[in-house]
């Protein structure tokens, strides 16, 4: 049976559909694009749910890891972004950083990569340098520790402080014995990062003899990515910190640009 909402005097009242599911699809419906960010009122203006509706659902979404709550509103939390192996939510990013990647893989020779943060993890969304490649254990779509990373404590270093041990789940788990063990340690690190304008270095704590500099693409949320170069680990990577700190900057000025384009609504056939 349908429930129904009354509407203002004068004005029909809104039929809710009857089930769960469809209103979790009415919800899920407004954020169309990666970026997409709603407010509750703006939820609860486009689907017509009740404030109290919208919000137990919004919340149970955030929690699940369906949508992510920021200061401005929700936008697809990592689980929707993960969809189809990454591709439909990430693929703006990925086509942004496609070209950067290979230009800074040409300019210092060396493996790129780029990943996003997931949890406690990050995951491998791209990863370009040649022959060389091959000699870097990681892998596109793969997952390691994201403290563990260049990569990860990029963009740990522009999570509010309070919430890095919750993103964590609570565990520092080392890779090698080189990996970051402790949390008093780990927050110190993030704060060393911050305070470099957030370049960030790391040396055989994820592979052994593997070293990279990375630093993360942000937008007004927070950190949406990173990107890092990787060598050795006795390798002069502070040569190539300036190219990475401009790789990161060109990304996100793409990605600014791309969500300043208006969506594309399909046409509705009358």
């Amino acid at each position: 049976m349908t429930s129904m909402l009354t509407g203002d005097a004068g004005s029909p009242a809104v039929a809710l559909p009857p089930s769960m599911i469809e209103r979790i699809t009415l919800i899920m419906d407004l954020f169309e694009r990666p970026h997409t960010r709603r407010t509750l009122e703006q939820v609860c203006r486009s689907t017509g749910l009740p404030r109290s509706t919208a919000y137990r659902i919004l919340e149970q979404l955030v929690r699940l890891r369906w949508l992510d709550r920021t200061d401005i509103g929700y936008r697809l939390g990592s689980r929707a972004l993960g969809l189809g192996g990454r591709e439909i939510g990430h693929s703006t990013l990925r086509v942004a950083a496609a070209p950067v990647l290979q230009d800074l893989a040409l300019r210092t020779e060396l493996v790129v990569h780029l990943a996003v943060l997931d949890g406690p993890d990050i995951y491998y969304l791209d990863k370009v340098g040649g022959r060389s490649a091959v000699d870097v254990p990681s892998r596109v779509g793969g997952r390691v520790p994201a403290h563990c990373t260049a990569l990860g404590k990029a963009m740990l270093a522009w999570v509010p402080p309070e919430r890095v041990e919750a993103q964590l789940r609570g565990m520092l788990l080392r890779c090698t014995p080189r990996s970051i063990g402790e949390f008093g340690v780990l927050h110190r690190e993030l704060n060393r990062i911050r305070g470099a304008h957030g370049l960030t270095f790391e040396r055989g704590e994820c592979f052994p003899g593997i070293g990279c500099v990375s630093m993360a693409v942000r937008n007004t949320d927070g950190p949406v990515g990173a990107l890092s170069v990787v060598g050795t680990a006795d390798a002069a990577l502070e040569r190539v910190a300036p190219l990475v700190a401009e790789a990161a900057r060109t990304v996100a000025d793409a990605l600014y640009v791309e969500s300043r384009r208006p969506a594309e609504r399909p046409s509705v056939a009358s």
